[in-house]
């Protein structure tokens, strides 16, 4: 499942693992990255995928605070500790790869 982010209900995704979409409505890869995001939510339950619109003016600060300079932007969390990303639309082999990678 996913859950869209607001600076309201952030702090809850970042217990335990997350991966968190910085993403906007406008970016075409941001479009063709989405289904691939939804789909791996919904194999891998004990993550909780976030989206950040970064289009939203209260979301702003968010992406400010992780530094994202390019869309669509995926960044793995443990514990509320970066420990990987990448920018760019990935392939969903790739995208599997890399939440093996972070989260095993």
């Amino acid at each position: 499942m996913v859950i869209h982010l607001t600076p309201t209900n952030f702090n809850e995704a970042k217990k335990g693992k997350a991966i968190l979409d910085f993403w906007a409505p406008w970016c075409a890869p941001c479009r063709m990255f989405g289904p691939i995001f939804e789909e791996s939510s919904k194999a891998h339950p004990d993550i909780v995928f976030g989206k950040v619109n970064t289009e939203e003016p209260a979301n702003g600060m968010l992406a400010m605070q992780y530094g994202i300079r390019g869309i669509p932007t995926a960044v793995f969390l443990k514990d509320g500790k970066e420990v990987g990303r990448f920018s760019g639309a990935y392939p969903k082999e790739m995208f599997e790869q890399e939440i093996k990678r972070h989260f095993g």
